[in-house]
């Protein structure tokens, strides 16, 4: 006689297909320590670049703490493009789509699993990053407000993770071109999201349409509360920044869900999207 299985079904299936995939993106983070030391070590290099030129021109030292700050969160952006965005992708490239599309468990904890880990590790690289910037060019934070600020950090993240689960399903629906994309998408977010200068340098209406990017208005928000006031000329107030992001990350984690589950629809019904060929 075999031993009775007891199958987990429902949000108990979620949280363990959560947690299985989070864990490997932990613990794999600290096998290699020569990509720990480049993924800080080269944000840290363009950080070091803005703050000389900010300094050469005479710029107030505020905007050397804007730059560190934005450099810290460049991490979880490329975390999103290249370790969620582009997941799918790859996963069909190396032949695992199948098993996933045929795993017991919706590809939405899958996606979620591996963004919860990626979080974790993404989240110890961008502190380094903020302390050694802040170590380096003597920058001084003062929080106002730590709850709003754990808000803003907790609402940006759920935003920017849901944008990065909707890149998956089409930089997959896209195939070889989302290579190609994930390239062009890194620097144009770098400029309108305002990782080294704040965001109402722009003109009103390219601020506006740069909060569609979770990123931007959660740095305009964030340093209004870790710098001093009257530092900073912020584009909008951290109370109104906040319930955009709450908006934000509630579109794009439906915005996912539904292009998963259309996708998911595809591969079982046709059996292209797990094709290396398609």
């Amino acid at each position: 006689m075999f031993p009775a299985v007891h199958k987990r079904t429902g949000w108990r299936a979620a949280l363990m297909t959560i947690f299985g995939r989070a864990y490997p993106r932990v613990i794999g983070a600290t096998r290699e320590l020569s990509w720990i030391f480049f993924e800080i070590f080269l944000p840290l290099v363009a950080v070091s670049a803005y703050v000389f030129v900010y300094r050469g021109l005479g710029a107030p030292e505020a905007y050397v703490g804007f730059v560190v700050v934005g450099g810290a969160m460049t991490a979880f952006w490329l975390n999103v493009l290249w370790s969620m965005g582009s997941q799918l992708y790859w996963e069909k490239e190396t032949g695992n789509l199948g098993l996933y599309i045929m795993a017991p468990c919706s590809l939405m904890s899958i996606l979620l699993g591996m963004a919860l880990g990626g979080m974790v590790a993404t989240s110890a690289r961008a502190l380094v990053i903020l302390l050694l910037g802040a170590v380096l060019f003597h920058v001084h934070f003062a929080v106002s407000n730590f709850a709003q600020l754990f808000a803003v950090f907790m609402l940006t993240m759920a935003a920017l993770y849901g944008l990065g689960m909707m890149f998956s399903s089409l930089f997959l629906l896209m195939g070889r071109e989302a290579w190609h994309f994930s390239h062009l998408a890194m620097e144009p977010v770098y400029l309108v999201s305002g990782f080294f200068f704040p965001l109402r340098s722009f003109p009103f209406w390219i601020s506006a349409a740069a909060s569609i990017l979770p990123l931007s208005l959660g740095l305009d928000a964030m340093r209004q509360l870790v710098f001093p006031p009257g530092t900073i000329h912020p584009f909008l107030g951290v109370k109104l920044e906040i319930a955009f992001l709450a908006v934000l990350a509630v579109l794009f984690i439906a915005a996912a869900r539904r292009l998963l589950d259309h996708m998911e629809r595809l591969a079982v019904r046709e059996g292209r999207l797990t094709d290396r060929g398609a």
